[in-house]
């Protein structure tokens, strides 16, 4: 079948072309403006030579321009490749070569980043196209780069078609993953596997053409480009966004544009309650709140109920965005599940014989449907390891109850074995993360003379609080058996991070960190 993503916008142009897609730090953007944004920027790509499933690459933070280049790509057959803004140099060259980009849009206040590699990527002279950043000062244009804003004003902005028709099994885009323990991977989405993610995020939230959708999630996500962006456009909703995240900001947006549907990880949302700022708002348009994304504690879920916002937690990977969602009505009978299966996917437990596993017993998360990716950039083998007969094999390690909820538990890999049990540091780390001095929490296995291995944590303490070793142990008490406790507690200031934000256990158990403060 020939369709595309692209289609999403020049639809909405014609059907609500008036109507608000985005509203962008306070600035609204009807769907007729943003798709004529989007063709002005395929007309620029097709004069710049590139051919259905050429790669161009995006270093941006969240911006409108980011979302119409997207559709532009779509349009045309291209590929998209949204890179993290929050990556250095050798980052961006390594992925820039791996997907062997011809094209990078980049912001103005990333420009050092992309100087110092502009003669080691395949990127053509002439296709360093700089958007000027409102946020940040003034940033001269280079001779080596083109001026997005003004280069943008001289291309018409009537409908524009690919050379040739792009069809439902074409490549969309390629996400990275985070490479935790080496270099990341490319996962490869089609067009049609984004279509089915649209449909099951439309048919959980029960969107509507009415409804406010509030996201600070970055777009260079699987969440933020394919959960958040192409779901809420097609149906024709309105977004509202910003450039970065502030949690007091993010609170008071809730209560201007009278949000019905948000979307936040974890994190952001511990952020919001920190400050107190939903405390003195009206929240009470919000119909569905999503998020988790990471290790959630139970008190962050109880303490949004008593606001009364409740967190439908979900699941999923780059691989397979939004695999299970929560439904509403289990939000607090089922603390600490995942939900259940979404729409277009089966997710189930296997055990080490490749047999599903009874209710209760930890075996491989795996999952299939529609909505799987077709694969690994130029990596044939790690993608045969990793589907295998029509089936994704997750790495992650969880457990169904009686119910058929599931229940994500960790990464196979960070698993240990201490006096012959099985301790996924993931269960522990998620307790610890609801004390309420600690602000962040990592926990690997190593090796004990009598045990086999034992568990070290890593933890970095709220500002102005005092910790020791026994009053973490003392915490854990009556929450996890005592063959869980980490024998080992390490205080730190920070932990090593990937451009994703998350821990590089790796670079833990090779020794960093090792100081405590």
């Amino acid at each position: 079948m020939k369709w595309s993503v692209g289609k999403i916008l020049s639809k909405r142009a014609l059907l609500t072309p008036d109507k608000t897609a985005i509203v962008f730090e306070d600035t609204p953007i009807t769907y007729k403006m943003l798709d004529a944004a989007s063709n002005r920027i395929a007309r620029f790509l097709q004069d710049r030579g590139l051919k259905r499933q050429d790669r161009v690459a995006v270093d941006l933070f969240n911006c409108p321009e980011l979302i119409a280049c997207y559709f532009a790509a779509a349009k045309l057959g291209l590929i998209f490749v949204p890179l993290n803004y929050r990556q250095v140099s050798e980052e961006l060259a390594y992925q820039l070569n791996h997907a062997d980009c011809r094209l990078l849009l980049f912001h103005s206040g990333l420009q050092p980043y992309i100087e110092k590699i502009r003669f080691d990527v395949p990127v053509q002279p002439g296709n360093f196209v700089q958007l000027r950043q409102a946020s940040t000062p003034a940033v001269d244009l280079p001779e080596w780069a083109v001026d997005y804003n003004q280069t943008m004003e001289g291309y018409p902005d009537d409908a524009v078609a690919p050379a040739s028709p792009v069809g439902e099994d074409d490549p969309l885009m390629i996400l990275y993953t985070s490479g935790v323990s080496g270099f990341p991977k490319g996962a490869v989405i089609s067009h049609a596997q984004t279509y089915f993610k649209n449909f099951q995020i439309i048919i959980h939230t029960d969107m509507r053409e009415a409804d406010v959708f509030l996201s600070q999630c970055p777009l260079c996500h699987s969440a933020g480009i394919a959960a958040v962006v192409t779901p809420v456009l097609c149906r024709g909703a309105t977004l509202i966004m910003r450039e970065k995240f502030d949690p007091r900001q993010f609170g008071r947006d809730i209560e201007t544009y009278r949000a019905t549907i948000v979307f936040a990880l974890t994190t952001m949302l511990r952020f919001v309650l920190d400050t107190g700022v939903l405390d003195g708002i009206d929240h009470s348009s919000v119909r569905v709140l999503l998020g988790g994304g990471e290790r959630t504690p139970d008190s962050l879920v109880y303490a949004l109920a008593e606001k009364g916002l409740y967190l439908q937690m979900g699941y999923g990977q780059t691989e397979n965005s939004g695999m299970s969602l929560m439904p509403r009505d289990y939000v607090l009978e089922k603390t600490g599940s995942c939900g259940f299966a979404n729409f277009f996917t089966d997710v189930w437990v296997e055990d080490e014989d490749g047999e599903p596993a009874p209710p209760g017993d930890i075996g491989h998360i795996v999952a299939t449907g529609p909505n799987v990716m077709s694969g690994y950039w130029n990596a044939p083998e790690t993608t045969a390891a990793t589907i295998v007969n029509g089936k994704l094999y997750t790495g992650d390690l969880g457990y169904t109850d009686a119910d058929g909820f599931l229940y994500h538990v960790d990464r196979s890999k960070d698993m240990y074995r201490s006096g012959g049990e099985n301790v996924y540091p993931a269960e522990v780390e998620r307790v610890l993360a609801g004390h309420p001095a600690i602000e962040n929490v990592a926990i690997i296995g190593v090796h004990d003379n009598k045990w086999g291995e034992t568990g070290k944590a890593f933890i970095v303490p709220k500002n102005g609080t005092q910790l020791s070793a026994a009053d973490v142990r003392n915490f854990l008490d009556g929450k996890v058996a005592k063959y869980k406790h980490p024998k080992q507690v390490v205080f730190v200031d920070s932990f090593p991070l990937s451009s994703w934000g998350k821990v590089k256990k790796a670079e833990l158990k090779n020794g960093a960190c090792q100081q405590g403060k």
